[in-house]
């Protein structure tokens, strides 16, 4: 099974919230994916061992799998693609937690085309097209995505930056301590 960048999504929005249990259709409706969608994610990201699923109807990521594949595959699995200057969401180094570590020129950092954004800039292709209005609903998926945005296109300090606050906000979630270790 390929992996989908709505996979990583999901595995995002759960690892955020742990020790939460998801169902499909909240997680569709967090999402603004049908459950079916998620599901076939959830399907795909077991088969990929970026998740487990000890028994029937549970599962979670596996945070350091999750890890390794967002610092060392996703921006050559799915690369973001710039565009045109818009309004939209801001992304990668324009918003926290990386916004605090490196300086931007204002209008220069990336954003997500979206009606309702704060920000101006050139825009980025996000990593699933529900992504920007997921992200407006829920500030910690926000920056765990800003954070992969700047692993997918940052320079080489940016992705480095990037990866180790992603590593730290992935072990901060993990309190239940569910998959350390795998």
């Amino acid at each position: 099974m390929d992996l989908k960048p709505q996979d990583l999504l999901v595995l995002l929005k759960v690892a955020a919230h742990p020790p939460q249990r998801w169902t499909y259709a909240a997680l569709g409706e967090a999402l603004a994916m049908s459950a079916s969608e998620v599901h076939a994610s959830v399907k795909r990201a077991v088969a990929s061992g970026l998740a487990v699923a000890p028994a029937r109807g549970e599962w979670s990521p596996v945070r350091p799998s999750l890890l390794e594949f967002m610092v060392h595959g996703v921006r050559y699995v799915w690369p973001a693609t710039p565009g045109p200057v818009k309004r939209g969401v801001p992304t990668a180094f324009g918003t926290e937690p990386l916004a605090s570590h490196l300086a931007a020129a204002p209008g220069d950092a990336p954003v997500w085309a979206h009606p309702t954004g704060s920000a101006k800039g050139p825009t980025l292709s996000p990593l699933y097209r529900t992504a920007p209005q997921a992200a407006l609903a829920d500030p910690v998926l926000h920056r765990l995505l800003a954070l992969l945005d700047a692993l997918r296109v940052g320079r080489a300090r940016e992705r480095r930056l990037a990866a180790t606050l992603l590593g730290a906000e992935l072990k901060q979630f993990d309190t239940a301590g569910t998959d350390a270790g795998r």
